[in-house]
Parts: structure tokens; sequence; C-alpha cells
């Protein structure tokens, strides 16, 4: 089994169908690989949908992360409960940081995030994922090279050094249009924000509309030396 310890570098052929561009080939082979021991930790994007729906497709019952920070948009936790009800099957976790709002405040003053933006998004994001990959040995992303110049050389494969595990990118070759079409065909639901100008949708204090048609980030984090939250540095 490959792991973060052994790694080598894999065999990334996998084959890029028309239809899903190697994504279900891509989660068929790894979940073989890993079973019980893979975790997909999803944002409930629309890209998140669409792994869910391919996900189910491989294993019904297989572990979702969600990581609950307690500021993400009224929409996106009426997404989650549709979610629930569409694929009863998946074991879908909302996921929490240890410390609440209020002991976030009382710690590390108010509103964290406009203040200190990364500390926040460790507090509430990256310590919670490490927590929940503990005992997997990878967890799996709906990361597109599409996204952004950051993004454009991820692999289906790839060893993840902060996490120290192995993070799986089944999307990688799709386009916006390749999700939207795959969404509208299957009828799949999804965020009401994504027909509001937010592509990109996170914590409500930190996500507004995208005010760069050509940069579907750029509504994350605005005014602020940021793009990323940090779970894919």
């Amino acid at each position: 089994m490959l792991t973060y310890e052994n790694w080598t570098e894999p065999n990334q052929d996998f084959e890029v169908d028309e239809t899903y561009k190697g994504a279900l080939n891509v989660l068929k082979s790894v979940y073989d690989e890993y079973g019980e021991q893979i975790v997909y930790a999803c944002s409930f994007g629309i890209e998140g949908i669409i792994m869910i729906d391919l996900i189910s497709k491989v294993k019904e019952d297989a572990k979702i992360v969600f990581l609950d920070t307690d500021l993400h948009f009224k929409e996106t936790y009426e997404l989650i409960d549709k979610v629930k009800e569409k694929y009863p099957l998946l074991d879908i976790e909302l996921k929490k940081p240890k410390l609440t709002l209020e002991e976030q405040a009382a710690e590390h003053g108010d509103k964290l995030w406009e203040r200190e933006p990364n500390k926040c998004c460790n507090i509430r994001k990256i310590i919670p994922l490490n927590e929940a990959l503990q005992g997997a040995t990878a967890w799996i992303s709906g990361l597109r090279r599409e996204q952004s110049e950051s993004r454009k050389h991820t692999n289906f494969i790839n060893k993840d050094e902060k996490f120290k595990s192995i993070k799986i990118c089944p999307l990688i070759h799709w386009t916006w249009k390749d999700v939207w079409r795959y969404a509208h065909k299957h009828s799949l639901p999804y965020n009401v924000l994504h027909d509001n100008g937010y592509p990109s949708i996170g914590c409500e204090p930190c996500t507004n509309p995208a005010f760069n048609a050509d940069d579907m980030r750029s509504g994350r984090w605005t005014g602020q030396m940021k793009t990323e939250c940090g779970l894919h540095q």
C-alpha cells in the first residue's frame, strides 16, 4: 500500500475518459487500495457535490468530513441537509474545532478572521482536518487545475507534506463547464449562492462574490494578502 512514509511516485496513468475525465477510475482505484482508510474532506461547493455523487457510485457508505467552522453561510448548512437526504448511506461528519467562537474571541480577540485570518483558519480548519485524518492513510479533495495558479500542477495522487498523508484529487482535469454540465445532467442539489456570483464558497465573513471573471477565488479574503485557507499549501 502506498503511504506517506513509503512514498514513491505512483502511476498516474489513469484513463482520462470523456465522461468523467479519469475521476471515476481514480476513485475506484483508491477505494480498492485504501478502503476504510480514506476520508473525503468536502467543502460542499459545487465540486464537492460532484465528488459526493461520484464517490457514491463507488462506495455508498464512504466517510465524508465537513470542517464546520460555525461561520458558514446558512445556505451551506441547508445544502448539507439536502445531501444527507439524497445520500442516506454516506457517513457525513460535521467536524468542529475545539474552540467555540466565544472561546476563540475570549482567547484571541473578537473577529480573529479580520485581524489574523491565517490563525483563524488554523484553529477552525487546519487543526480539525488534521484530527479528522488521524488513522486515515489518504484523503480526497475536489481540487481542479483550472481553479488557480497554485493548483495547476496538482496530480491525481499527491504526497501531502502538511498532513503527512496521500491526497487524492480526481477532478484535476475538469473545467468549470464540465462541473456544471454534470450537475445539471444529474439534477444534483447545490449551494444557491453559486447562482449569485459566488463560484467559491467558504466562511461567510471571508467570502464575497467574485470580482474577477478570470479568477474564481477572487471573492475569498478580499483585501487580505491571502488566497488559500492553508489546507492545500
